[in-house]
């Protein structure tokens, strides 16, 4: 059991997932979403849980997962409870090691910084969030706020495009490493926010981002479909979330593991779980759309994207599970067709 064994296994269920023909129905896997998940730990102390007020006062750890727009799981991080999201969105989103090809990511409020809208636009990525906060941000302008008249009400403080010239090349370097995979995002982004200083490089990226979310916020406003993408990929996730309950009953739900690489090891297993789940529902959801189409059921397109494979009322997850007699069984199952009804 390593990283490096999960991280594979992983993948090699995503792309597959992928090259499913009925995975198209809900999208082609350019588009993602994530959002973190609260565990609890064990007891207080137990395993180095921290405290987040939303969630009360037990200490526990969160599981931050990207989730892609065929509903697959492609990336799972363990983080504290209570730190920001925001740093993790880009570790996803560089090495998860599939075939899928993301263009355009969600997130809701807490994924959102100036300095991932900055490093989503230099990595080639549009980042999409779901600002709750959205009225009270101010639109960043290059010119002079005196040159907009009629929305300096709107306006925040003027671009410093000097400092963005004078980092300019540091700026390259630093997405050049990234991209590279010589260091994970996050890890460079909370080292930029620890200097006690602000760091030029840090403010260069700031203000970079500030540049794209005003451009951003400008689409949000003027585009009903944006929004309309933005909230079914978070809505992705809340799917998401609710399944993983199902299955994490073990210990009643609780993290017990001490260590941060035990932690990551069962965050791995159970987004393993997810996306085997995952691909299993969606084989058999292609069967039963095509017996429904063979008998002369209408099943169209545009309401088959209102399906989803993260369902589990037919699953089993307790008892003891035979792999020996299950590897020994040939063959796919037949869909269940009782007289009165007709289901997967």
């Amino acid at each position: 059991i390593r990283d490096d064994s999960y991280r594979a296994a992983l993948a090699l269920l995503i792309n597959a997932h992928h090259r499913l023909p009925f995975s198209r129905v809900w999208g082609d896997g350019t588009t993602s979403s994530s959002d973190g998940q609260f565990f609890r730990a064990a007891k207080r102390g137990a395993s180095g849980g921290d405290i987040n007020a939303r969630y009360g006062v037990d200490h526990g750890f969160s599981f931050y997962t990207h989730n892609s727009d065929q509903r697959a799981p492609y990336h799972v991080k363990v983080i504290s409870a209570a730190t920001h999201e925001a740093p993790y969105v880009l570790d996803g989103l560089t090495s998860h090691g599939t075939d899928l090809r993301i263009v355009e990511h969600y997130t809701d409020t807490g994924g959102a910084t100036d300095h991932v809208f900055a490093l989503c636009a230099m990595l080639g990525f549009r980042f999409c969030p779901r600002l709750r906060d959205f009225p009270d941000r101010r639109l960043a302008p290059i010119a002079p706020v005196t040159a907009y008249p009629s929305i300096t009400p709107l306006l925040g403080k003027r671009i410093r495009t000097d400092i963005i010239g004078e980092q300019w090349e540091d700026v390259l370097r630093l997405v050049g490493s990234i991209k590279a995979g010589h260091v994970a995002p996050s890890v460079m982004l909370r080292k930029l926010a620890a200097y006690e200083r602000q760091n030029q490089l840090d403010v260069a990226l700031q203000e970079i981002g500030k540049i794209e979310r005003t451009l951003f916020m400008l689409d949000w406003l003027e585009n009903p479909d944006l929004r309309r993408r933005c909230h079914a990929g978070l809505n992705n996730s809340e799917q998401r979330h609710a399944l993983t309950q199902a299955i994490y009953t073990f210990r009643q739900g609780r993290i017990i593991d001490r260590s941060h690489e035990a932690q990551q090891y069962r965050a791995s297993g159970l987004n393993l779980v997810i996306a085997a789940i995952v691909y299993w529902n969606t084989i058999y959801m292609a069967d039963a759309a095509q017996h429904l189409r063979s008998a002369a059921a209408p099943v169209p397109d545009d309401l088959l994207v209102h399906t989803s494979p993260v369902g589990w009322e037919h699953i089993a997850f307790s008892g003891d599970f035979l792999w020996d007699r299950a590897a020994a069984s040939a063959g796919r199952k037949a869909l269940n067709l009782p007289p009165d009804s007709r289901a997967a």
